[in-house]
């Protein structure tokens, strides 16, 4: 729930990741809100590179709240030191308020939330683990296109998030301090295996998409032959041998307590991607001529 008349709504907003699938819907909806939106990162007109630290003072001046959402992933290292130094210079700076994007079933998560909530700022936190549109704009819209899905998640349910769901929580946050102090922990309304997602993305698209069960093992050996960054196999292992083990199978009540309403299904996520022909094969093929 938004309130229109919250003396943020008038103030600019600082949106990390604003390229990213979170940080450009953040920033998309402020933008129709009417509140001017700075958005952060390495290409923008005042850019902002989380391994320059020297991009920070101009791209914090004159902001009053941050969308801080980081790069690759709040469990790597340096990432705990990254958000202390983030949070102050942004209390140096006058900036009033922080809406952290958190991993859920995370330890340095929870450490780089802790850093938020002692920094001195207002703010809230908006925990989340798998995002839905990973199937169609990211890790593993590859894999569905070319019909094999092979990954080491073995039957583990996950309540697959919508990222529309995550931006219109953290913009409540940003317009309305009534969300001060709140852990949003959010979740879409069933969990599903990976092998039933794609199954239903299968369904949707009318094509024959097989999911293959990997060992970690396998799943790192293939990374690296299609000579993925070592940095970035190591976080996918992690995510996968680690926080999908059962931790964040249930389904929690984040986006009601924050929007009054429920949170969108996976089976809507899917209606809608289909419907956009990202997983046609034959639209992908056209448009890689």
């Amino acid at each position: 729930m938004i309130n229109e008349n919250s003396s943020s709504s008038a103030n600019t907003v600082l949106v990390l990741g604003a390229t990213g699938k979170t940080g450009r819907r953040v920033a998309t909806l402020l933008t129709e809100h009417g509140v001017p939106v700075r958005a952060g990162s390495r290409t923008a007109a005042i850019p902002f590179d989380w391994t320059d630290r020297d991009t920070w003072t101009a791209a914090l001046d004159g902001v009053d709240a941050v969308y801080l959402s980081y790069q690759p992933d709040l469990a790597v290292p340096g990432a705990p030191a990254d958000i202390k130094a983030l949070c102050d210079r942004a209390a140096a700076a006058g900036v009033r308020k922080v809406v952290l994007l958190s991993g859920r079933g995370e330890p340095e998560a929870l450490e780089c939330e802790g850093i938020v909530q002692d920094s001195g700022l207002t703010w809230t936190v908006v925990r989340c683990a798998w995002f839905a549109q990973n199937f169609d704009k990211g890790s593993f819209t590859d894999f569905i296109l070319a019909g094999e899905v092979a990954l080491p998640a073995g039957d583990v349910p996950e309540p697959f998030v919508h990222t529309d769901d995550i931006a219109e929580v953290a913009v409540a946050a940003l317009l309305d301090d009534r969300h001060a102090g709140q852990v949003y922990e959010l979740t879409g309304p069933r969990a599903l295996s990976f092998a039933e997602a794609v199954a239903e993305i299968g369904a949707a698209t009318g094509r024959d998409i097989a999911y293959i069960p990997l060992t970690r093992t396998e799943f790192v050996a293939a990374l690296t032959s299609y000579g993925v960054p070592a940095d970035e196999v190591s976080l996918l292992d992690y995510l996968f041998g680690t926080v999908l083990d059962g931790r964040n199978s249930h389904v929690t009540d984040g986006v009601r307590r924050a929007l009054g309403r429920e949170p969108r299904d996976f089976a809507d996520y899917v209606r809608e991607a289909a419907a956009s022909g990202v997983w046609s094969v034959t639209a992908n093929v056209r448009g890689s001529n």
